[in-house]
């Protein structure tokens, strides 16, 4: 499944240029640019990312597994259906860009609530700042954060030891 997700990665999602042209979050620009949504919300895309990640999390016994919408979002929802069918159900959440200022104000959207287990999930990582950003929101609700999953590093400073589990 892994290598055939690489596959669909490289066929849909990755663009690469000769001139660094793509315009990168951190302001950097670079000669390849990573966008794992036309992976991630088709649906090959999203059977094999729900079940490599629900494989990668399931012995953390999750209760939750989500991070900043919208890059997040297809991945934990695709983890939280596979987690049905495995039996060891986990909810699916999003985490707000900025924050909700009517109703209840909060930063995570879905059924959780504090004291529960998650993963942070993101779909491209370069420095490693929005998945930090996830976790700490996610804590600031109570949550405890107990792994982060990348589906792309692109290898430029968003390192393993930034996140906890």
């Amino acid at each position: 499944m892994k290598q055939e997700l690489i596959r669909i990665l490289c066929e849909k999602s990755f663009k690469y240029s000769p001139e660094p042209s793509f315009k990168l979050v951190s302001g950097k620009t670079s000669h390849f640019y990573v966008n794992c949504k036309p992976t991630t919300m088709s649906p090959r895309g999203m059977f094999l990312v729900g079940h490599l990640v629900f494989d990668a999390i399931k012995d953390l016994k999750p209760d939750g597994i989500g991070g900043l919408t919208f890059g997040a979002d297809p991945m934990a929802m695709a983890t939280a259906f596979v987690s049905e069918l495995k039996a060891t159900p986990m909810n699916a959440f999003s985490i707000r860009k900025t924050q909700k200022d009517h109703g209840i104000v909060r930063w995570i959207e879905g059924d959780m609530t504090p004291g529960q287990r998650v993963v942070i999930i993101d779909d491209v990582v370069t420095t490693g700042g929005s998945t930090i950003q996830a976790i700490e929101r996610a804590r600031s609700e109570g949550l405890e954060v107990v792994k982060a999953v990348i589906l792309v590093d692109r290898q430029e400073g968003g390192h393993r030891d930034h996140y906890p589990g």
